[in-house]
Order: structure tokens, then sequence, then C-alpha cells
């Protein structure tokens, strides 16, 4: 089973790495559910990483249903992406009733082309998610990061399981959302092939100022190892 953290920073990628993921998913401000990187951050973590590094596209926080300017930055932001040599892309776009977006999810899987992609979680707010796995498996999209349309996967498991059985390996379910090291193996245990965490914790500080106290998180090693060793394959 393939582990991705979900990493909000330099270190948090670099912790991911040395502690034996396989693979990350870049972004910023996971309070906010996660935002697209800067192109500093891309680029340091791929050139100075080694780990498989997926980003985040999403230019905003809210809702996934975007203006036309905001589309052509998605777009942009695609393409930098390729020219920094990144391993894939995850992203997305909905209407405003919240079903699947079909032209412009295809562009982005069109113009992300040969990097996979990732269709992320915006995929558990589609009113019917039998009819959207369909959608996104006709579309191309390599792979759908879900929760099984509840907020954390544990009780999205039986959707999940269903989700699994209705793509007969024509995409991969990526399952994500409140994943731990109690709680992995029963995933495994259920047939996935791969589940993604953030693994994070809390970095105190004994400052604050009049931003706010939004707490800042790093992935914690000794959770990802936690993860990988109840995922582990037994000897």
């Amino acid at each position: 089973m393939l582990l991705e953290i979900c990493a909000n920073s330099y270190q948090s990628a670099k912790n991911a790495q040395d502690a034996g993921a396989q693979r990350i998913e870049l972004c910023c401000e996971l309070s906010i559910g996660g935002i697209t990187p800067s192109y500093g951050l891309i680029k340091q973590v791929v050139t100075e990483l080694d780990i498989e590094t997926y980003v985040l596209i999403r230019p905003r926080s809210g809702n996934f249903c975007y203006s036309e300017a905001e589309f052509e930055c998605i777009k942009k932001d695609i393409q930098i992406c390729k020219d920094l040599e990144c391993h894939g892309i995850v992203s997305g776009i909905l209407n405003r009733d919240n079903t699947i977006d079909i032209e412009r999810t295809q562009e982005l899987i069109d113009l992300s082309k040969p990097l996979p992609f990732t269709f992320h979680r915006a995929f558990d707010v589609v009113p019917n998610s039998k009819d959207g796995l369909e959608q996104l498996i006709d579309l191309g999209a390599d792979r759908v990061l879900t929760s099984g349309q509840k907020p954390k996967a544990i009780d999205g498991f039986e959707t999940l399981k269903k989700l699994k059985l209705q793509s007969n390996n024509r995409i991969t379910i990526l399952v994500g959302s409140g994943i731990t090291s109690e709680n992995a193996k029963l995933f495994k245990d259920a047939g996935f092939k791969e589940i993604h965490a953030s693994a994070s914790e809390i970095i105190s500080t004994e400052s604050s100022d009049y931003f706010g106290n939004t707490p800042q998180t790093v992935s914690n090693p000794s959770k990802i190892k936690a993860i990988l060793k109840a995922i582990a394959d037994e000897i």
C-alpha cells in the first residue's frame, strides 16, 4: 500500500521523505483545506528532495466553482508545475450545483499530460458519487482523493468500498481524511492500494500577534512511520 502525505511546507515534505512515505501532495494552508503552494516552495521541494511530488492546484479557499480568471490561473499553475518537473497534478472544478464541470476538468487533465491527474476532494460534495466516478473515468483522471463523502474516511468506509468495487481498477481510489496508524490497516485489508494523510502536529509557539493564532502544523515523522508500520506487508 502506498502512503501519500499532505505536505504544507518544505519541512513537512522533508519529514515525509525521511520517514519513508512514497509520495507527497504539496500544498499550503491546510487549515482552509489547502491551496496552491508558491513557486519557490515547489521548486525547492522538487530540486532538493527525491520524493514523488504531486502539487495541489487550487487558487483559493471556498467552493470549487471558478471564474474564467481563476481558471486561467489554474492552467498557468499546472504549466509551471510541468516546467518544474513535478510528478503529478491534483485539481478539479465543479459547477454551481456541485456536479463535475466536465468541459473544464477535461481541459485540465489534457493540459496536465503526461503527468498523472488526481481529482481532489471536491468529489466529496458531488451529489451523485456513482455518476461522478464514471465521469472521472471517462475524462481520463488517474485517481480520485475521497473520504467517501463524509468528513472522515472511516465514516465513509461503506461508500468507499462501493466506489472501489465500481471502479474495477479503471481509476485509483485514494482514501484520505482522518487516516491514522489506528485505522490505516482497515483500508489495506479492504483492498485499497493508496491512502492519504497529513500525519501532522501543531508547532507550539510562545509568540502571537494581531494576525491571530492560526496554528502552524508540520508533518510528524513518528506518525508517518507508525502508519507505514501499520500497513507494512507481514513477513
